[in-house]
């Protein structure tokens, strides 16, 4: 029987044959006209993407979007390569070295027995601040990043290091805190305490997601969608009886919102009732 990894790297060699082809002199207009950052749009595109095919339960949709995210990662150092920089081979080749460094109580052949994942987890972070001859655990982390993930980033770099709260019930006690404190600079009505403390809220919040095991980029991503699913609904039923969300009422919406929210509640019970039972 084939080795599956065999066959995945056959597969990985196509997929960098045809990126080759479409950047040649031969090869499509479009894709030879594409810059780097061209490119890296795209790329932050289908993370995106995949994210949400992966949170949805769709394995074949998270397969498709998977293989469009290694496919602009292979265009991405088609460039490189183009410049004389590097090639494809020397990104796996890195990976593949750091893996093994960084297991050592696996791929060594004295291996170390008894190791918790706490253990592994500290020692990592211990090889990575030799590596990078970084002074600070929380250097390194991607300054670009969304500020709700960029939050939950730090949470986790210092929780690595012991310095979080013991679980999801003691950091939520500090979002109270937080808005309490919100509450009086509301009072004061000064601009910029409104916005530091908000910020501290924000933040806190990241936290309480993080200990629950939820990433609060994605959950806030849902929350939006369920939203702007339930305005469209609104929008449709004014549609329907001639009327514009701007011409009504803040109580008539507020009405519309709960129906919309009632029969969303009902269609979710009926998709839970069709599915068949597990024998």
């Amino acid at each position: 029987m084939p080795d599956k990894n065999d066959i995945a790297g056959k597969r990985f060699a196509e997929l960098a044959r045809i990126i080759d082809v479409l950047r040649s002199p031969d090869g499509c207009p479009w894709d030879r006209a594409r810059t780097k950052e061209d490119i890296i749009n795209y790329f932050l595109e289908e993370v995106f993407e995949a994210v949400e095919a992966l949170t949805d339960s769709s394995p074949e949709a998270a397969k498709e979007e998977l293989g469009d995210v290694l496919m602009e990662v292979v265009f991405l150092t088609q460039f490189y390569e183009e410049a004389g920089d590097f090639h494809l081979a020397e990104v796996v080749e890195g990976i593949n070295r750091k893996m093994k460094e960084r297991h050592p109580h696996v791929f060594r052949k004295n291996k170390l027995a008894g190791l918790t994942a706490e253990t592994v987890r500290e020692n990592w972070l211990e090889k990575k601040l030799k590596e990078k001859k970084r002074t600070s655990v929380l250097e390194g982390l991607p300054k670009r990043a969304p500020a709700l993930l960029y939050a939950f980033f730090l949470g986790q770099r210092a929780a690595g290091c012991g310095f979080d709260w013991p679980g999801p019930e003691e950091a939520l006690s500090k979002v109270k805190e937080e808005i309490t404190e919100l509450e009086k600079s509301i009072k004061k009505g000064k601009k910029d305490e409104v916005a530091e403390e908000l910020g501290d809220v924000f933040f806190s919040l990241a936290n309480v997601s993080r200990l629950l095991g939820l990433n609060p980029e994605i959950i806030l991503k849902k929350a939006s969608r369920k939203f702007e699913s339930r305005f469209k609904k609104v929008e449709q039923k004014l549609f329907r009886a001639g009327k514009k969300v701007q011409d009504c009422s803040l109580e008539e919406l507020d009405r519309l919102w709960e129906e919309v929210k009632k029969e969303d509640g009902q269609n979710g019970r009926k998709r839970k009732k069709s599915r068949p039972e597990k024998k």
